[in-house]
């Protein structure tokens, strides 16, 4: 089969429908910045009843696209959680839907600790049974001053009429 036929064969396919994720009362869109960024800050694919939410990576971001907290590595974490749960909320899901998150910190010898003790507590907080999946991971994040972010996803049946 040539790429041409491959094509070909796949026009017949429907796309999934996309749609974006926002919650302004807790933080901006990228788009919205001084100087844009070019992503969503998530987004919802609905299939066959079930809804997935692709939460972009989040972190201490203000509804004005400011930098909260900035050195106040565990205030940073909690925000990002905030804005996360806000992000949820918009979609009618919790923490409770959420499958997998990979949480980027600047610094993960010296964070991890404080990081891990900060998730815990906010997992318990919210009661979740089994935890999500989760990978962490150092990096070097868009800004100088940030030092965690979260990205996450989220599964759930849609809710019906009759419920």
């Amino acid at each position: 089969m040539t790429i041409t036929d491959a094509l070909e064969a796949l026009s017949g396919l429907s796309t999934i429908e996309k749609k974006p994720i926002t919650a302004a009362e807790a933080l901006n869109e990228a788009y919205d910045y001084a100087r844009p960024s070019s992503f969503s800050r998530g987004l919802r694919l609905d299939l066959n009843g079930i809804a997935v939410l692709f939460i972009s990576g989040t972190a201490s971001i203000g509804s004005n696209g400011e930098t909260l907290h900035a050195g106040d590595f565990r205030a940073q974490t909690r925000r990002t959680f905030a804005n996360i749960t806000a992000l949820l909320a918009a979609e009618g899901a919790t923490w409770k839907d959420v499958v997998r998150t990979t949480c980027y910190l600047r610094d993960i010898e010296r964070d991890y600790q404080a990081f891990n003790e900060e998730r815990t507590a906010f997992y318990k907080e919210q009661k979740l049974d089994p935890l999500p999946a989760s990978t962490g991971i150092q990096v070097i994040l868009c800004r100088p001053d940030l030092l965690v972010e979260i990205e996450a996803i989220a599964m759930f049946r849609r809710k019906t009429h009759e419920e």
